[in-house]
């Protein structure tokens, strides 16, 4: 099982969506990657719903053909019984781009990853955990590991990616630079059934949502026989009822909700009932010398808007771009490292706020949940926060020292958006129509949407501090050049 070498260039920790899109990217830039993965591949995980923009990930891998050819659950969009409203989301109805995602087993779906990884040259080494990891000053240079089989030994490296999941292995046991959010403290509960009624042609596949006074529910189709079914509260109120057995908390979030417990009715719960916390929670800072921190290893979000698996992956992708132009002498270390926290840091908030405002569509209502996934001025930083909307939103830039204004000023233009979208989506003769007036309001709502979940740091557009990510013919940072103006005389 060993086998793993004394030494290598870009060590990764962890075989989850995020580790394995590094380290697959820097082995296919001609890198030396070695990957340490805890467990043994295939394992189960929660957060089985896929935006589009893993698509573009899937390109980028070179393993679209793979994860097609899997026969996953196509994802064609959502449907939401949010409050009094009732969204039908189809991907690609506003922007024609991507139409489809997936909802996946992640066993399997991690798993394809993750060989993948290693046909692409990844020296991958599963059952190996990281025991200690050694710094010269605040640089880390090596990692001891150990195997269940008694093995053990020491890696040496240039660069870390600490892919490892929430356990966090850098930000919990050294940096101790992680803190939980006051907002969105919940509990998931969740199981899986078979039989159960399906959402209406035209929606099949898609992920039903419905909200209830103390929280909201998922029903996530995963093939054609077998639903995940789940509830998220607040954790105040799943200690509330802590007397009562799991299994009857989880049945009677499910009878308040009229969609899902419609959908089950007929069906029957074949697995057992599992709890996990969804705490929300960052870290001060993403990256620091000789290393970086992707995906949930550096900062988690509530899993309303699957933005899990997406932003994993996004990490992922900047971390890689960053290494290979460090290691090809084409930018500075610290300014790669600043580009990378502040983008990351800015799609993570992009999404809070986002997550935020789609529970503001029900806060008012007569239960401690909605209030309690209010923004607080302890879950951000104002620069950090006026940052991430700064070319997204005009207004913010004169809100840069109110805490709380950002925060409030965000949340109400992000709910107007939320409105705006879905009233275009419900007047299908106006989108039939095709008209100027029209298609100039999708295309606004289609670049902001964009700049929420899509790649935004890929062009010179979404550059930051004047660096952007390139994919050809290398993946890389490249800077913004800048334009010379003439001087006109007279």
């Amino acid at each position: 099982m060993s086998n793993i070498p004394n030494s290598t260039q870009i060590l990764v920790i962890g075989g989850g969506p995020a580790g394995s899109t590094a380290a697959t990217l820097l082995a296919r830039e001609g890198f030396d990657v070695t990957l340490l993965e805890r467990d043994i591949f295939p394992r189960y995980h929660i957060g089985e719903s896929l935006l589009p923009s893993a698509l573009e990930i899937f390109d980028l891998l070179g393993v679209r053909e793979k994860v097609e050819a899997k026969g996953f659950q196509r994802k064609p969009g959502a449907y939401l019984e949010w409050g009094k409203e009732k969204w039908s989301l189809n991907f690609g109805e506003l922007s024609g781009d991507h139409t489809y995602s997936f909802q996946v087993r992640r066993a399997d779906f991690d798993h394809l990853l993750l060989e993948h990884s290693k046909s692409q040259g990844v020296k991958v080494f599963e059952g190996t955990e990281i025991r200690q990891v050694s710094f010269d000053e605040d640089r880390p240079k090596s990692a001891t590991w150990s195997q269940s089989n008694g093995a053990t030994g020491e890696i040496s490296f240039e660069y870390v990616i600490d892919a490892s999941g929430r356990a966090g292995v850098l930000s919990t046991r050294y940096l101790k630079n992680r803190r939980n959010h006051n907002v969105f403290q919940n509990i998931a509960i969740w199981g899986y059934w078979k039989n159960v009624k399906r959402l209406p042609q035209g929606q099949e596949g898609a992920i039903a949502v419905g909200s209830i006074p103390e929280g909201w529910l998922w029903g996530i189709p995963l093939d054609e026989e077998i639903m995940s079914i789940g509830v998220v509260m607040h954790k105040d109120i799943y200690k509330e009822r802590r007397n009562k057995k799991l299994e009857d908390i989880y049945s009677e979030a499910i009878k308040e909700c009229a969609l899902i417990s419609d959908m089950v009715a007929p069906g029957q719960l074949v697995s057992e009932v599992k709890v996990e916390q969804d705490y929300s929670y960052t870290s001060d800072y993403f990256s620091g010398p000789g290393y970086f921190m992707s995906g949930d290893a550096a900062c988690f979000l509530d899993p309303l808007l699957s933005s899990g698996v997406h932003l994993a992956t996004y990490s992922a992708l900047l971390a890689a771009a960053s290494i290979a132009s460090i290691k090809r002498g084409e930018i500075d270390e610290t300014q790669a490292a600043t580009f990378y926290d502040k983008s990351y840091r800015q799609a993570y908030l992009r999404f809070l706020v986002f997550v935020s405002a789609f529970y503001d569509q029900n806060r008012g209502k007569d239960s401690y949940f909605w209030e309690a996934q209010k923004l607080s001025r302890h879950d951000f930083s104002g620069a950090d926060l006026n940052l991430a909307f700064l070319n997204l939103v005009s207004g913010v830039e004169d809100l840069v020292d109110a805490q709380e204004g950002v925060s409030e000023f965000a949340v109400n233009e992000m709910s107007k958006r939320i409105k705006e979208n879905h009233d275009l989506r419900q007047d299908k003769e106006a989108l039939a129509s095709k008209d100027k007036a029209t298609d100039s309001t999708i295309q606004a709502t289609n670049n902001f949407f964009g700049a929420v979940e899509g790649f935004f740091s890929l062009s010179a557009a979404g550059a930051i501090d004047g660096v952007y990510v390139v994919t050809k013919p290398n993946l890389g940072l490249a800077q913004v050049t800048p334009t010379r103006e003439l001087q006109v005389t007279n």
